[in-house]
């Protein structure tokens, strides 16, 4: 991978990012089936894209971060603390199994394709509440965790879910957003340490990866929010997780 290669991928990470669409699925995508890299190499690098966004997140919440570092005993640190762990239960055991289970592009291909239908059949389900963060129980928590942690599959859309899985919980859909996005950082971090592959990303592309999805992502993501709020997303993982397969098995 060189360094302009970086940047597109950087570019759309940024950009796919905040919608429900899972930016990891259309990277992979993307990397196997135009750029010739194995299922496996494109999984590391699609984790590693989120660390622009995730850096992103870090900037445009900054606040509410801080004042988690201040008030260790918030409600909303209990959220992030309780989730993590919750993640840690789905997505650990999810990413040894399929890490090493890619014969080629083609099984890969299918897997996204599948689960992308999956993710638009989750968006069909709708919620929305009055609540408040503050108002969420342990249950809430546990929940949205265990969720967050099928996610590490390419085609699972993080957001989707995690959004869903809080608006059918009955919080606004503004204190979703943040909840959704704030919990997102110790899960890619995790993701990161997790993975060891992305050692083996060039430098330079690496950076300008990092570079691009950073700079892109806190740019476009208050517009694809909104943009988000308007379109029915659920049609949208449905064709083209039918197009992905349908690709994929040369029809």
């Amino acid at each position: 991978m060189d360094a302009l290669q970086g940047i597109v991928l950087g570019i759309m990470q940024g950009v796919f990012e905040w919608l429900p669409i899972s930016s990891e699925g259309q990277s992979m995508l993307v990397m196997i089936n135009w750029l010739g890299i194995s299922p496996n190499d494109a999984l590391s690098y699609s984790i590693f894209l989120h660390l622009g966004t995730m850096s992103a997140v870090l900037i445009r919440f900054r606040h509410k971060f801080l004042k988690m570092i201040r008030e260790i005993d918030s409600k909303l640190t209990r959220i992030v603390i309780v989730s993590t762990l919750c993640t840690g239960i789905t997505g650990i055991p999810l990413y040894l199994l399929f890490r090493d289970s890619f014969t080629g592009g083609r099984e890969a291909t299918l897997l996204i394709g599948a689960l992308l239908i999956a993710t638009g059949l989750l968006l069909r389900f709708k919620g929305s509440g009055s609540k408040n963060a503050e108002d969420m129980s342990q249950k809430d928590m546990i929940t949205l965790g265990l969720a967050q942690g099928f996610s590490i599959l390419p085609g699972v859309s993080r957001s989707g879910t995690t959004l869903t899985i809080l608006l059918m919980s009955g919080l606004k859909q503004d204190e979703a957003l943040a909840v959704s996005f704030i919990i997102s950082v110790p899960a890619v971090l995790g993701a990161i340490v997790l993975d060891h592959n992305v050692a083996a990303l060039p430098w330079m592309a690496a950076a300008t990866m990092l570079i691009a999805s950073l700079v892109v992502g806190y740019l476009t993501m208050d517009l694809m929010i909104r943009f988000a709020k308007r379109i029915n997303f659920s049609g949208f993982c449905l064709v083209l997780g039918m197009i992905t397969l349908l690709l994929a098995l040369g029809l």
